[in-house]
């Protein structure tokens, strides 16, 4: 265990903010690994502040691009992602801030907060994972009924606020392929590029 709030991918840098997640999707890395590259992303504190995470973020070297995901879903953490990513876009403007996100939390706020997050955020990368609701609700397992027409809405919600939006899915799980075609036809209706990622059975290494 540790707190691990920031870390490093080739060559960017990570936000994990929490380990709690509205999903349990069946091919998430945590269900296999509790790393990344040798850094561990399980919390073993929950009791986070903006400050913490801005403390490690500057023991860092600042890449171009930062990217809020970790083990949880990073919206569920919004005020703090709101003032870290405040605190980056105040002090290194040129840097890109992408958050990583199932896009469950206009949902779980119970009112739209991409508004909120315009300037601060440049990219979502919404997780659709699939073609439609029951092959999402098998792959995702959602912690709540009708969530992926609340993915859908969110990544409309980004595209009418004028924010870059990628719609994506893993592809290739286990063998298992899905209908790339309607995926990225869905996400093109909704205002969204569409990105196919590949499935990496031992993750990242």
């Amino acid at each position: 265990m540790s707190n691990t709030l920031v870390y490093e991918l080739y060559g960017k840098i990570y936000i994990n903010l929490t380990n709690r997640c509205t999903n349990n999707c069946i091919f998430c890395l945590r269900q296999d690994k509790d790393d990344v590259c040798g850094q561990e992303l399980w919390l073993d504190n929950e009791d986070i502040t903006a400050q913490d995470v801005i403390d490690q973020f500057k023991n860092f070297k600042i890449s171009n691009e930062v990217i809020f995901c970790g083990y949880g879903e990073p919206l569920l953490k919004y005020e703090i992602l709101k003032d870290v990513a405040k605190y980056i876009k105040e002090n290194y403007p040129d840097v890109k801030i992408r958050v990583n996100t199932n896009g469950h939390a206009n949902f779980i706020y119970k009112k739209n907060i991409v508004p909120e997050l315009k300037g601060l955020v440049d990219e979502f990368s919404v997780s659709l994972n699939a073609p439609n609701s029951d092959e999402y609700n098998e792959l995702s397992q959602p912690k709540f009924e009708n969530a992926y027409e609340e993915v859908k809405k969110f990544i409309k919600a980004c595209s009418d606020e004028g924010i870059s939006v990628v719609a994506s899915v893993v592809e290739g799980y286990k063998g298992r392929h899905l209908d790339l075609e309607t995926c990225e036809k869905i996400s093109k209706d909704l205002g969204a590029k569409f990105r196919a990622r590949e499935w990496i059975p031992a993750g990242y290494s």
